[in-house]
């Protein structure tokens, strides 16, 4: 055995949590003790100096290249593996420029884009009928994926406690899904912002298909200029947004919400969070949301305080996000062929190990999905139960 290899396996002997097999140069090496619950195969092996750099870029990228394969299956792999994050190695100082990206106007454009431009036909093949880029609410174990979808649209519509003729304004509106229903089953008057050009597109065909010009629009639009719109919204609702802010910006974000919305308005914020507050993972960030970052619950909480937004529900929604990216990944496997033909062959193993990783992160705990329902000031008009 090499040098390279032996420095290699020293280091990966650390994540002994649960057994599993490494494979190199065709012998088996076992990390940790009893059966193994994967195994995992080097065709090329990474330098120490690579793993110590970023663990997470180092076998993510060998991954992608094909020096990695995974017998068994992948998100299963990554739930054992991953649970162990605490022991990975990251040079913060080294990867300064991929971790800590500017916040810029200009560069949270680019960010955004690099992620949702890649091409409506690209998340066509793999989201469900809703275009739904967000966790789900599954009922029941026999939801599909697009249930999930119109459950957790219809859920946040409830808790947004909605009445004909209100404003709504949704920042980050994607591809429109939550102010279609929002204007077909409450008749209010929405507004959706985003900075994806391919989003905007495929909104703005749903309005005119669904015959909502006089009562949606969808504008390509930077959150920090949302008082340009002249408009106080009765309401205000954000799904999967604020992780793409920066966590300089954090309280920003809310400031710009609370100048838009009325005294005693509704904010219902959806978002991935984490436990701690983290810069994030080196991978996610370089190949996935560049300048992506998780807020902590509690930090969300403080700001808000800050704010005078009074905090009137918080909720878990983590099991559900496991299973709508397991579906995603199910869905993407599905088209696997037609994604390789779109782009190639790395850029498919990119995104699976994406979505399964994400899976693994929300079962194990890394990360959570809450939903928190706040007022601008005191209402005291709501209903005094949650189910309302």
């Amino acid at each position: 055995m090499s040098l390279v290899e032996k420095e290699c396996l020293n280091f990966m002997s650390k994540f002994d949590a649960y057994p599993f097999n490494v494979i190199i140069n065709g012998k088996e090496h076992l990390i940790g003790e009893g059966k193994p619950v994967f195994t995992v195969v080097f065709h090329k092996t990474p330098r120490v100096n690579e793993l110590l750099s970023s663990t997470s870029i180092a076998l993510g990228e060998a991954y992608m290249h094909g020096d990695i394969e995974i017998e068994g299956e992948l998100y299963h792999a990554l739930y054992y593996f991953m649970g162990q994050m605490g022991k990975f190695s990251t040079d913060k100082k080294a990867l300064k420029k991929i971790i800590f990206t500017a916040n810029t106007k200009k560069n949270q454009k680019k960010e955004v884009s690099s992620h949702y431009d890649i091409g409506n036909d690209f998340y066509k093949l793999w989201l469900d009928e809703t275009m739904s880029y967000s966790c789900g609410y599954f009922k029941s174990e026999e939801d599909s994926l697009y249930d999930a979808q119109c459950n957790k649209v219809q859920r946040i519509l409830e808790k947004l406690y909605l009445k004909e003729g209100m404003s709504l304004c949704d920042i980050g509106c994607g591809w429109g899904f939550l102010l279609i229903e929002a204007a077909k089953k409450y008749k209010v008057h929405g507004v959706g912002i985003t900075l994806s050009s391919e989003q905007k597109n495929i909104f703005e065909k749903r309005i005119r298909k669904e015959g909502l010009e006089d009562y949606l629009s969808v504008k390509l639009m930077d959150y920090r200029d949302l008082e340009t719109l002249d408009i106080k919204f009765d309401r205000v609702v954000s799904v999967g947004m604020i992780e793409h802010v920066g966590r300089d910006h954090y309280a920003l974000y809310m400031n710009c919400v609370k100048k838009v919305l009325k005294p005693g308005g509704i904010f219902l914020l959806h978002y991935i969070s984490a436990l701690l507050e983290h810069p994030g993972d080196a991978w996610i960030k370089k190949y996935i949301f560049p300048g992506g970052m998780i807020p902590s619950l509690r930090e969300i909480i403080s700001i808000a305080a800050e704010l005078h937004f009074c905090t009137v529900d918080v909720e878990s929604l983590r099991r559900h996000y496991n299973k709508t990216l397991l579906h995603w990944n199910k869905n993407f496997q599905g088209h696997r062929g037609e994604i390789v033909e779109m782009f190639s062959e790395e850029f498919a193993r990119m995104w699976e190990l994406y979505l399964c990783s994400c899976a693994a992160t929300f079962k194990s705990g890394i990360i959570d999905l809450h939903q928190i329902l706040f007022t601008n000031d005191v209402n005291n008009d709501l209903p005094m139960t949650r189910w309302y």
